[in-house]
């Protein structure tokens, strides 16, 4: 793939650092909006997706941590910065690897033993750090079961915006 080789320095510049802002406002929305969290979450990631298939990989994971630098300056809500550094912040480049083997089933495991384990590690730090209720009027395994599902949903509209871009947005940014 000859990612970026068709952008003048000053046109990658930009559009990471176009990326970054919008990322980083996204991010600020899910931490501060009394509703629709979960998906300026997702919303967050999306940018880094544009910079793989415009820059490339290595590009990747300059704007991770340029993004997850400046989200660290910037957003004053923990959660929400380690939502973001521990798992939509660099969803993307997982997505972009695990892909890579071109099996869809291999796939699938790969980034289910992905989100499980960041699930894991956020829920062991928050116990451990932070004052945490857990309602168990729910079963646990229903909540976990919950995940899953929107995990995957997650990840298949993630595709489809990958393929949008593709196929409309592109042209425009090009």
């Amino acid at each position: 793939m000859s990612a970026g080789r068709n952008l003048s320095s000053a046109k990658k510049v930009a559009l990471s650092g176009i990326m970054i802002a919008l990322s980083i406002l996204f991010l600020f929305l899910a931490t501060v909006a009394p509703t629709n969290r979960l998906a300026f979450y997702a919303l967050s990631s999306f940018p880094l997706a544009i910079v793989i298939m415009e820059l490339g990989a290595k590009s990747g994971w300059y704007f991770y941590l340029a993004s997850s630098l400046l989200a660290a300056v910037l957003i004053r809500h923990v959660g929400g910065l380690a939502a973001f550094v521990g798992f939509f912040g660099i969803y993307g480049l997982v997505k972009y690897y695990i892909e890579r083997t071109g099996k869809i089933i291999v796939e699938y495991i790969l980034k289910i033993i992905y989100f499980n384990l960041c699930l894991a590690a956020g829920l062991h730090i928050m116990k451990s750090f932070f004052t945490v209720t857990i309602d168990e009027r729910i079963p646990w395994q229903l909540v976990i079961i919950a995940l899953q599902i929107a995990f995957v949903i997650y990840d298949w509209v993630y595709t489809l915006f990958i393929q949008y871009y593709n196929a409309r947005l592109r042209k425009i940014i090009r």
